[in-house]
């Protein structure tokens, strides 16, 4: 079963990805693989917020009325 991350954990993972680039641990054939997941993961989470703004004005249409 796959498991299910939140946006806080995602964007935790994003970061972490995004910092081992900087460190002194980055090395190029390394570097290809976790640019690839680092794309993906950026992917999710614009998929993950566009779902979450689209929660939002439902919910403040329902307020509306």
């Amino acid at each position: 079963m796959k498991e299910v991350k939140t946006l806080n954990q995602k964007l935790a993972e994003l970061e972490e990805s995004t910092e081992w680039f900087y460190s002194e641990e980055f090395n190029l054939d390394e570097a290809v693989k976790k640019y690839k997941e680092a794309i993906k993961l950026a992917k999710d989470l614009e998929k993950d917020l566009e779902n979450l703004k689209n929660e939002v004005e439902v919910l403040s249409q329902d307020f509306s009325k």
